[in-house]
């Protein structure tokens, strides 16, 4: 991947963590979550390749 997909996957978090901080639903609060951590993964994940190379 590449820098704009590192980009993106930090925009993706930044903006799930504020949804996380507003939304009171309890299923969208954790549809939010598992996206949160999903691109938390898929970054560590590409961050560790990075590193790798």
């Amino acid at each position: 991947m590449n820098a704009s997909a590192r980009e993106i996957m930090e925009l993706n978090i930044k903006h799930y963590r504020e949804l996380l901080k507003t939304e009171t639903d309890a299923s969208k609060r954790q549809v939010i979550s598992k996206l949160l951590s999903e691109e938390q993964a898929q970054l560590k994940l590409l961050t560790r390749k990075e590193v790798d190379k």
